[in-house]
C-alpha cells in the first residue's frame, strides 16, 4: 500500500577514527526516515492491517533510500534495523503493526537477503523526539561486532496524528570490535542466529 509521506529524510555517517584510533576500514551507517499520517490516530481498531500493508511498502521504499545514501551495492550491506515513533494520538501497537509483520521481507529483498530478525525499537513521542535505531548483522544475530545503533529524528515530527518510521543500514560493524562473539567471516547464515 503506497503512502504519501509528509516528509522524508536520509542521512549517512562515516566513521574514520574511533577512540583515538584510525579504523582499518571506515564504516558507514545510513538511516532513512518517512513521516506518515496515522490512519488510526484517536481511534481504537482491533485489526491494523492497513498499517501492516504500509509497513510492507515502507520496507522497500526506506530500504532503497538508505542503501542509495551510502552509494553501496546491496551485497555490501552487513547490518540493518528499524524503528518508529508514534505521535501522542496513537499507540505503541501502531508502531508494531508497521514494523513487525511485513516490513522486514521487502527490506531483505532490497539488500539481497538477510536471515536474522531485523532489530527494532518503538516509542511514543512528539515533535523533536529522537530514537536509537538498533543495528544487527543481517544474517546472524550472534555477530557481536555488529551490535550498534544510529540516532534518528526530526525537529517537527511526529505530530500528534503521525508516525515517524526509520530504516537503518550499515556496511560494517563497530570500528574496533573486540568483545568476542561470532566473527562475520564465520557466519553460516542458515538459521538467522549463527
Amino acid at each position: 500500500m503506497r503512502v504519501s509521506p509528509r516528509k522524508t529524510h536520509v542521512s549517512c555517517e562515516t566513521t574514520y577514527v574511533d577512540g583515538g584510533k584510525k579504523a582499518e576500514i571506515p564504516s558507514r551507517k545510513a538511516v532513512a526516515i518517512a513521516v506518515i499520517e496515522n490512519p488510526f490516530a484517536n481511534k481504537f481498531h482491533k485489526r491494523l492491517t492497513q498499517l501492516e500493508n504500509i509497513g510492507e511498502w515502507l520496507g522497500k521504499y526506506l530500504g532503497e533510500l538508505a542503501v542509495n545514501a551510502m552509494n553501496a551495492a546491496p551485497s555490501e550491506i552487513e547490518s540493518f534495523g528499524k524503528a518508529a515513533i508514534v505521535g501522542e494520538n496513537g499507540e505503541l501497537e501502531h508502531a508494531a503493526a508497521i514494523l513487525h509483520p511485513k516490513l522486514g521481507q521487502p527490506l531483505r529483498e532490497v539488500m539481497g537477503g538477510g536471515r536474522a530478525l531485523v532489530p527494532s525499537a518503538k516509542k511514543l513521542g512528539g515533535p523533536g523526539i529522537r530514537i536509537d535505531v538498533p543495528l544487527g548483522h543481517k544474517n546472524a544475530a550472534y555477530v557481536r561486532s555488529h551490535f550498534d545503533s544510529i540516532e534518528a529524528g526530526l525537529p517537527d515530527a511526529p505530530r500528534a496524528n503521525e508516525i515517524l518510521v526509520c530504516v537503518a543500514v550499515a556496511d560494517f560493524g563497530r570500528p574496533h570490535a573486540r568483545v568476542g562473539g561470532l566473527k562475520k567471516e564465520d557466519v553460516v547464515g542458515k538459521d538467522g542466529l549463527k
